[in-house]
């Protein structure tokens, strides 16, 4: 096998060496090793069981898409395009990206595959890797998982509620509670272009105290200068315009709609003036559903309304919204508050104390496993009492004994962990006891 001949490979090989290169995973990505892959999973599967019962059925997407998807629909003045993408060309010269994120992901498929010509709306969810080229810190890796949903063909208020409710729904169902809601509405292409000035004449003069990253942004997309994360143009931006006031009268009766259905429900709302998204395609209304406990980095979803991204891509005007929610997000704020459902406890541990009933073990095991029970037996030769202990260590709720004389009177020992009890079973009767609980 030959080295790739990638610029910088062999540089790096030298530099490194071979075997801590093969040993160490790349920067911004992580390893989710059990028990947390269990819980991982587990807010995958209810995330999934939420949007069921909400009516989004799963879409899987794939991971690359033409780069040029991105950079029409995210903004060439997004943080994403300029300093986080994952761009690559491939044998064929098609320049491809990772995605960063499913929003123009879904709406590509939406149109590619005609779901625009069927009955609307069309409701949509994932889950799924994203990838974004950014600086590694707590909660945030280069590698991490989304899950979302999508409405497309449906511009009522009502579906900007329901996707803020299937959000909520889903945390509380995690046991989150101190949850609320930030909206705010950045309008539409006919009243942004007056808000857009407005936010330009008004930041001029602010231009030498801001970052450089701002500076670029007051000429190409002002909106994003709200959105900046340094303290210093947070604290110089504090007073600037508020896109409420320059609204249309359509989306003044769209966002006072979100803002009286919600209302109505228990979940409490505030009004960010500064609340913006980093991506160029929303319109009208954005929100974040945030945490009481997060501190500075609250946000636990993010989403609003997207009604010119289809057209975008070359489809008919299709009014859409969504939202998407990092799956780590949710999971560091579980697991901090002790959280443990779903770690992964064996319904069953054998211990073997003869090597004689191996056989009669490998019998059992198999006829639990296909019955649904977690089952595990020592695969080489420990002692008795380490096997007990491992028996332990792995949180069985059961454990039983094969030797010579269970062997000889066709019985055994089942014993329950937590408690200590026991009690003799037919070794043909084990797995059905264990079944009926």
């Amino acid at each position: 096998m030959t080295a790739p001949s990638c610029p910088g490979y062999n540089e790096s090989i030298s530099a490194l060496g071979v075997c801590r290169v093969l040993a160490t995973r790349p920067r911004g990505t992580t390893d989710v090793l059990p028990p947390r892959s269990e819980r991982w999973i587990r807010r995958e599967q209810r995330f999934r069981e939420v949007c069921r019962a909400f009516g989004y059925p799963e879409i899987i997407l794939p991971m690359f898409e033409h780069a040029e998807l991105f950079q029409r629909t995210v903004g060439e003045a997004t943080d994403i395009v300029e300093k986080e993408l994952y761009v690559f060309p491939d044998r064929g010269g098609r320049l491809l990206a990772l995605r960063p994120e499913g929003t123009a992901s879904a709406a590509r498929a939406y149109l590619e595959n005609g779901l625009h010509r069927g009955p609307q709306p069309v409701r949509l969810s994932y889950v799924g890797p994203m990838f974004r080229y950014e600086r590694p810190q707590a909660g945030r890796f280069r590698q991490h998982t989304q899950m979302g949903v999508e409405v497309f063909g449906a511009d009522q208020p009502t579906a900007d509620v329901e996707v803020i409710l299937l959000a909520a729904e889903y945390l509380r169902k995690e046991g989150l509670t101190e949850l609320s809601v930030r909206l705010n509405s950045i309008g539409c292409p006919d009243c942004r272009p007056a808000y857009r000035e407005a936010l330009r004449r008004w930041a001029h003069p602010l231009l030498p105290e801001l970052c450089e990253d701002c500076r670029s942004r007051y000429h190409r997309n002002p909106l994003r200068l709200l959105d900046c994360k340094e303290t210093r143009c947070a604290t110089a931006l504090q007073e600037a315009p508020r896109s409420l006031e320059t609204l249309c009268s359509a989306c003044e009766e769209h966002f006072a709609a979100v803002r009286g259905y919600l209302a109505d429900l228990d979940l409490p709302v505030s009004v960010d003036p500064n609340l913006v998204r980093g991506i160029d395609y929303y319109t009208r209304t954005v929100f974040e559903v945030v945490h009481g406990r997060l501190g500075a980095q609250r946000a636990l979803c993010g989403g609003g309304r997207y009604d010119g991204l289809v057209e975008v891509l070359g489809g008919p005007p299709t009014p859409g919204v969504g939202f998407g929610m990092g799956l780590e997000r949710v999971l560091d704020v579980l697991e901090s508050a002790g959280e443990t459902e779903g770690d992964a406890r064996p319904d069953l541990f054998l211990a073997i104390a003869d090597e004689r009933a191996r056989s009669q073990a490998f019998a059992i095991a198999t006829d639990a496993r296909r019955r649904g029970l977690a089952t595990l037996f020592d695969l080489g030769g420990r002692s008795l009492k380490a096997q007990m202990k491992a028996a332990a260590r792995a949180g069985a709720r059961f454990a039983l004994v094969l030797g010579e004389r269970e062997l000889a009177t066709g019985t055994a020992t089942l014993r329950e962990m937590d408690t200590g009890q026991e009690r003799g079973l037919p070794l043909a009767e084990v797995v059905d006891a264990l079944c009926r609980g």
